[in-house]
């Protein structure tokens, strides 16, 4: 069940959680590979994964949106958010505890969660914008986006398939976005595509890239964040 009041966030404005409990170590047994062993030694040792846990968030990835809002003050009451590659539903339960109006996509299940509109499908499906614009019903004030697709250990094949999703959600949040609008999304290492990334700044008045405390240090994962949508006139 979430929690029925806007949980406290794990560690103070501007800090990490990272260094602040005891290293425990699985004991590993014949049936277990070396690297179930190194999976289970980071989640018993990952002091935003005991947070969430604590705290009643689906996910550490929660943190991830709670320290980007906490920079960049991104959520506010009575927004319209949407939120891309959603599941479990972390950024969806930050957004809607900061009263937000929500929707959700993502192409795995997801449990309900109180003030948001949850949609299990594909967003490289046809069907999927016509259903989102309809679910929406008017302009959006947030548009996040933590889709990735499953790495394949080949650097620049796992950035191009990633760039393929950031742009997808892109092109669809320029035309839902309302004036002065945000965009965020995960990238790899190595940042936005400097062509998406030229047409950004001219979309918006701010654009920078951001590696949140949550976000565990060995991945390449950094975040792309928009702000100050710059409406077409003619749109």
């Amino acid at each position: 069940m979430p929690p029925t009041k806007p949980p406290k966030t794990p560690a103070k404005k501007g800090t990490s959680l990272r260094g602040r409990q005891k290293t425990v170590h699985v004991k590993k047994t014949k049936q277990m590979s070396n690297s179930s062993k190194r999976w289970l030694d980071r989640q018993l040792n990952d002091p935003y994964v005991a947070a969430a846990q604590r705290e009643g968030y689906k996910s550490r990835a929660a943190y991830k949106l709670i320290e980007m809002d906490e920079q960049l003050k991104l959520i506010k009451p009575n927004m319209l958010v949407l939120d891309l590659g959603a599941a479990p539903g972390g950024w969806s339960q930050v957004a809607a505890q900061k009263k937000a109006r929500v929707v959700a996509l993502d192409i795995l299940p997801m449990d309900p969660i109180p003030g948001v509109a949850i949609f299990h499908m594909d967003f490289m499906d046809e069907d999927a914008p016509e259903t989102l614009v309809n679910a929406l019903a008017g302009p959006v004030d947030l548009v996040l986006s933590d889709m990735a697709p499953n790495t394949m250990g080949h650097q620049r094949t796992d950035h191009i398939r990633i760039m393929n999703l950031v742009e997808a959600a892109y092109d669809f949040a320029i035309q839902v976005l309302k004036p002065d609008g945000a965009f965020v999304a995960k990238v790899f290492q190595g940042g936005t595509e400097g062509k998406l990334l030229t047409q950004m700044k001219k979309d918006f008045t701010t654009v920078k890239h951001i590696k949140p405390p949550a976000s565990r240090q060995e991945s390449a994962e950094q975040y792309v964040v928009a702000r100050g949508f710059r409406r077409k006139a003619e749109d």
